[in-house]
């Protein structure tokens, strides 16, 4: 049976006994939950060995209550507990002197989706850099990555960074938030105390969750459109879709599962995709569908789409499925159908201005590039992301705790 980190400092006052004496933070959002679906913070501060002096919450909030990207939060105070409630995704993202002067440890619970692009990954960093300037120690709280251990994508480019892009990593990564914090330490050469508590029983090649303990564990959403294991799975492509103007499902039960828009023939598109590299739809289940979405992109209006099935083992393989090279062909596909849509959104997307979300999202002009060029083919998308997909394995090997 698998052991979260939280459940085992709740279970074992050994490990808890470093922090007698401390003044103990938490950073934390819906999902950090116990087995019994008891939150971090109600199960920390319960205990009498622990002093609990802060809380903090990520993008979407320490409740999850922020639907959109670019809705901040705001701080507060918890009467509950008698602790202040401090936003990272307010008017600051990194923690100020003050927030850091509340707290001599900080416990970092929070449920990631295995993808860069995933801001919480982002904070994590900015969390350590923070400590390690303040000379305060952080605890990781490890959880599972739902997506397992495959690795896709072209890694961030020198100049990219940025909230949605905390270092030079693939869009899938395939590590857990406690092997992420060892690599940043890594790369970035922070001198700073950090201990992960570790999970047991953690089983990422085990069907029929390959990353998720499904049937041991409640899915509980991370953020607000993360509703499912599907979601997970899917996300490292669909998540490209925030910075298009398709619908990425906001607004619907099924969000960032499936793609679409007013003007656009989803069994076209599919047909396209197979047509164009049919070994990038390995692994899943297309289906085309009709969609209105009740807020966000084409609003109250009818959408054709496309919904990525990766639930059904007879349609799911999670070694074969590619969700980033199978986005990137939708793209594709469309730009062939209709060579002159208007894909790429142009808009203020994670506090950048200047360039496009598409490429922010990616970390590089390159998947654009390759996307609007009539002449490129799949082999050269492949003969990009092999090489950064090789690389990352070799770099990651040093870092992973199972």
């Amino acid at each position: 049976m698998i052991q979260f980190g939280l459940d085992r400092l709740l279970a074992d006052p050994a490990l808890r006994r470093p922090l007698a004496g401390k003044r103990v933070a938490l950073l934390a959002h819906p999902a950090s939950l116990t087995r019994d679906l008891t939150h971090a913070v109600d199960a920390l501060a319960a205990l009498p060995d622990i002093q609990l002096s802060a809380a903090f919450g990520p993008q979407h909030g320490l409740r999850g209550d922020k639907q959109d990207n670019m809705v901040e939060s705001s701080d507060y105070f918890d009467p509950q507990h008698g602790i202040p409630v401090f936003s990272l995704y307010g008017e600051v993202r990194r923690p100020t002197a003050p927030m850091m002067d509340r707290f001599d440890v900080l416990l970092v619970d929070l449920q990631d989706l295995g993808c860069r692009i995933y801001t919480f990954i982002t904070t994590l960093r900015y969390v350590l850099e923070a400590a390690a300037r303040h000379k305060k120690a952080v605890w990781v709280l490890d959880r599972p990555n739902p997506a397992g251990r495959p690795v896709e994508g072209t890694l961030l480019q020198a100049g990219w960074e940025s909230f949605v892009g905390a270092g030079p990593l693939p869009m899938r990564h395939g590590m857990t938030m406690g092997e992420l914090a060892r690599w940043f330490i890594a790369t970035l050469k922070l001198d700073v105390e950090c201990e992960v508590v570790t999970m047991t029983g953690w089983e990422p090649d085990a069907a029929p969750g390959y990353g998720w303990p499904v049937g041991e564990r409640s899915w509980v959403n991370p953020s607000p459109n993360a509703p499912n294991l599907s979601m997970a799975r899917a996300y490292a492509g669909t998540v490209m879709l925030e910075g298009t103007t398709l619908s990425e499902g906001r607004g619907t039960t099924r969000p960032l599962e499936l793609f679409g828009a007013p003007d656009i023939n989803a069994r076209q598109v599919i047909a396209q995709m197979e047509a164009i590299a049919p070994k990038w739809l390995a692994g899943c289940r297309l289906r085309d569908c009709w969609f209105e979405p009740t807020f966000h992109k084409h609003a109250g209006t009818l959408c054709n789409g496309v919904q990525i099935h990766v639930e059904d083992p007879t349609h799911y393989n999670h070694a074969a499925f590619r969700p980033w090279r199978l986005q990137a062909l939708a793209f594709k596909a469309i730009r062939r159908l209709q060579r002159d849509y208007p894909l790429w959104r142009d808009f203020p997307y994670e506090y950048e201005h200047d360039r496009l979300a598409i490429d922010l999202i990616n970390g590089s002009t390159l998947l654009r590039e390759w996307v609007d060029d009539a002449t490129a083919r799949p082999g050269d998308l492949d003969v990009l992301a092999f090489a950064d997909e090789r690389e990352w394995l070799e770099t990651r090997r040093d870092f992973l705790l199972y």
